[in-house]
């Protein structure tokens, strides 16, 4: 499969990401709800991604009428443990500098919201698990 965009939906903005088939991130970030849809059709129309995963959480439902509207299928996706693993990885890309080093990373907090990691393992998800991930809504 070509790129994926992973989806995080929350109540007041949403994570999103274009992921490769080999995991590698092409694009990511986090826009408000009511300006997703437009970022999409912008994404869209620069890239070429086959589907959409969208995370099976907070808010999926209200979000999945917006999603549609981009004329590719949007498959659900299970998005349990996400936010810890997406704190992990954001500490990768920015690992903590000064005393911080010395903390272990699970007691300490991003700089910034990580919705759009969080975005990210859910494409990768998808992208791992195929149909398993979930069935098209």
């Amino acid at each position: 499969m070509n790129a994926v965009v992973g989806v995080d939906p929350g109540r007041a903005k949403a994570g999103y990401a274009l992921v490769e088939g080999d995991g590698s991130v092409l694009l990511a970030g986090i826009e408000p709800l009511e300006r997703l849809r437009a970022r999409l059709f912008e994404v869209r129309a620069a890239s070429d991604f086959q589907a959409i995963a969208l995370g099976r959480g907070t808010n999926a439902r209200a979000v999945l009428p917006m999603l549609e509207d981009l004329g590719l299928p949007v498959h659900l996706v299970d998005e349990r443990e996400t936010t810890r693993y997406a704190r992990r990885l954001y500490f990768e890309d920015h690992p903590p500098k000064g005393w911080r080093r010395f903390l272990p990373v699970g007691l300490q907090l991003p700089a910034r919201p990580i919705d759009d990691y969080a975005a990210i393992l859910i494409a990768r998800r998808f992208l791992a698990r195929g149909a398993e991930a979930g069935p098209p809504s």
